[in-house]
């Protein structure tokens, strides 16, 4: 990966997960009692070992602690105590730096059913609800404590045109307002950007 001047105060986002996720990084509203938005249904059966690992966020509604970020990551791994380490991080264009943040996150109640909480400021938490998940865990999409977060993840750059068209399909019916989502554009574009910018 490549690292660059890292701030001394790196600004949380959330996780896509992913995000993000991300992660989703996966941007998250921090509350002391997060609560689930009516009308979410986290996925169950949820198996968070499949889930760790590096994510891509591919799109996003853009929110305050994102914004301006660009080929964003989430990471997710194990720690000693069962919680889960949230590693958040993206390229700032304008600042030419990378910023990243690092969280924990704990399952509200069943670990099988991907409802957690996500803190990056003590004992303040951020809701990460996984809606939608590929069966060979390679995408997701996550909402936060409103209809005003999501976040679209993938284990790579890009997702095929027919699952972003199912995933808006999927948040559509959840009450989001799908003509926010943004997309992030290919890689290869996202480089070319950055070349002309330094």
């Amino acid at each position: 990966m490549r690292i660059h001047a890292q701030p001394r105060r790196p600004s949380p986002w959330p996780l896509v997960v992913g995000a993000a996720a991300l992660m989703a990084t996966l941007a998250l509203t921090a509350c002391s009692t997060p609560r689930t938005p009516e009308g979410i249904q986290p996925v169950t059966e949820f198996d968070v070992d499949r889930y760790a690992g590096h994510w891509h966020e591919v799109a996003r509604i853009e929110n305050s602690f994102e914004r301006g970020l660009t080929q964003t990551s989430a990471t997710y791994s194990r720690n000693a105590d069962g919680t889960i380490k949230v590693v958040n991080r993206g390229y700032d264009p304008v600042r030419k730096v990378w910023k990243e943040a690092e969280g924990t996150a704990r399952f509200v109640d069943d670990p099988t059913r991907a409802a957690l909480k996500v803190s990056f400021f003590g004992p303040f938490y951020g809701v990460y609800n996984v809606v939608a998940l590929d069966e060979n865990y390679q995408w997701a999409m996550v909402v936060g404590s409103s209809k005003e977060y999501l976040w679209v993840l993938s284990r790579t750059p890009t997702l095929p045109g027919h699952v972003r068209e199912h995933l808006m399909e999927r948040a559509q019916t959840l009450g989001v307002d799908v003509r926010r989502i943004l997309w992030a554009p290919p890689a290869s574009e996202q480089h070319a950007r950055r070349a002309v910018m330094t």
